[in-house]
């Protein structure tokens, strides 16, 4: 593990001397419509958890979610929210809802998500926080980790904007709290920039050579 952090910190010096990663033009996504994205939050049942008029149901009431936030900042509350979530659908025997990500993107705008309010990647930061989140105990980064889940390297059009990345980590999110629950590991949480940082420095991971 040692190893593994400190070629990730010599990664990301790399990066940060080579690749140029603009605040806007990388987290930029398509215009949204938030009213679409009321109807997102109705048609996919959020509405069952998450009540609206600060009420607290089985999830925080729907003010709770719905704030000035970045984009990626909410893409790291929605990660954090799958693994409980997972759990009371199963119990009930609710199918998973699937949101692909033209309806992320309005989704993202019902709930006050703006790409223009996450800060630009701080690259040194995210290569920490792939080691420290523990990615590696799953996932490979430049031939180093395991292998329970696809290579990070591989999946960099995924990573942006953060609608797209949303979309597809909230359709495997199943998948991945399953495993982590199978495999007794705890499931990462992600706070503030952290997402941000780790996708920066992902998406930027072709120059660290």
């Amino acid at each position: 593990m040692m190893a593994a952090r400190r070629s990730l910190v010599a990664a990301s010096l790399s990066v940060a001397l080579w690749v140029i990663v603009p605040a806007q033009a990388t987290l930029a996504q398509a215009p949204a419509d938030a009213e679409a994205g009321r109807a997102v939050f109705a048609a996919k049942h959020c509405i069952r958890c998450h009540d609206p008029g600060g009420r607290q149901r089985v999830g925080p009431a729907l003010e709770t979610l719905r704030m000035p936030q970045g984009a990626y900042e909410l893409a790291g509350r929605l990660w954090n929210h799958a693994p409980a979530m997972f759990t009371v659908l199963k119990q009930a025997d609710i199918e998973w809802p699937m949101i692909s990500a033209d309806e992320m993107a309005n989704l993202m705008a019902y709930l006050q998500a703006d790409p223009k309010k996450d800060p630009a990647p701080d690259l040194s930061k995210g290569a920490m926080t792939l080691v420290a989140k523990g990615c590696l105990k799953c996932h490979r980064f430049r031939r180093e980790g395991g292998r329970l889940g696809p290579d990070l390297e591989e999946r960099r059009a995924d990573y942006a904007p953060a609608n797209v990345w949303a979309a597809v980590m909230w359709r495997h999110a199943p998948r991945m709290a399953a495993v982590a629950m199978g495999q007794g590991m705890s499931y990462p949480r992600f706070t503030g920039d952290e997402m941000v940082n780790l996708l920066g420095f992902l998406r930027a991971g072709q120059g660290a050579q």
